[in-house]
């Protein structure tokens, strides 16, 4: 058990990591959101061009990507969406086995899935160069090739999620840390 926490912290200290470029990518979506506004605001009283398809497409590719990639932090957190009619009173025990069954028989299998289509998904953008439909927009395939990545990385999380539930389970929490730790 000892070696499978070693690899749940391995995931957690990688989703930490991505988590941390998913904050910066915030800042600066939020940043080219409010110029993007102001810019749109100004060309009508300033007669400039200040902004463009491509910069409304990278607002949105940024809300794509922190989307994606933070959605794996948010799981390690236990932030997630949950209906909490039984699970708030049951005991951690009760939690744990929740916890770990969700991620063993939803979260990883979904992801492998989602993996299975995105893969092609993400190739066929790649091989015809995918752009944007619209003029002055951006390629579409770096996002494309970015939704592969994001599945593996919450389903490694969901794994994470499942060693540290069992190891919940079994008595052998590691440091004594609880499931959600932050």
């Amino acid at each position: 058990m000892r070696l499978l926490m070693r690899f749940a912290r391995a995931i957690d200290a990688l989703n930490a990591w991505t988590a941390r470029l998913v904050g910066g990518l915030l800042a600066v979506m939020v940043l080219l959101g409010s110029y993007n506004a102001v810019g749109r605001w100004a060309e009508r009283d300033l007669g400039l061009r200040l902004a463009s398809n491509a910069m409304l497409e990278m607002q949105w590719y940024l809300f794509a990507l922190v989307f994606m990639l933070g959605a794996p932090h948010v799981l390690k957190r236990g932030e997630h969406v949950r209906v909490d009619v039984l699970y708030g009173g049951l005991p951690e025990r009760g939690r744990a086995w929740i916890d770990a069954l969700g991620a063993l028989l939803f979260v990883v299998p979904f992801c492998a899935f989602a993996v299975w289509f995105a893969v092609p998904f993400a190739a066929e953008s790649i091989a015809v160069w995918e752009g944007s439909p619209d003029p002055g927009g951006l390629p579409r395939w770096p996002l494309k090739l970015v939704v592969p990545l994001a599945f593996v990385l919450l389903g490694l999380q969901g794994l994470a999620e499942a060693i540290r539930n069992l190891a919940v389970l079994r008595g052998s929490c590691g440091e004594g840390a609880p499931p959600h730790a932050a």
